[in-house]
């Protein structure tokens, strides 16, 4: 299985959220791709690194800057694709 890579990511700290492109098949049949982001926080014990999806009172802020992040770029990235489509329903062929 081909392992997939997230298409951004915001880091605070210890702290950070990653943009992942979806693909989805809506009701009509046609597939659309959307963005989703998931949030967690990389530690390390006995030498090894390990991630965790908790936060603690001091992450917790971290954890809300990253994931505004993840949100402006998800907002941006659908005013692109609205722009697309918007030139695309334009052309006369």
């Amino acid at each position: 299985m081909e392992q997939t890579q997230p298409i951004a990511k915001f880091a605070a700290g210890a702290v950070s959220a990653a943009l992942w492109e979806n693909e989805i098949t809506l009701n009509s049949g046609k597939t659309a791709k959307i963005l989703k982001a998931s949030v967690s926080r990389r530690y390390k014990t006995n030498g090894n690194w390990k991630t965790a999806y908790t936060f603690s009172r001091n992450e917790i802020p971290l954890a809300i800057y990253c994931l505004q992040k993840a949100f402006e770029a998800i907002v941006e990235k659908g005013k692109e694709q609205e722009i697309t489509q918007a030139i695309e329903e334009e052309k006369v062929m």
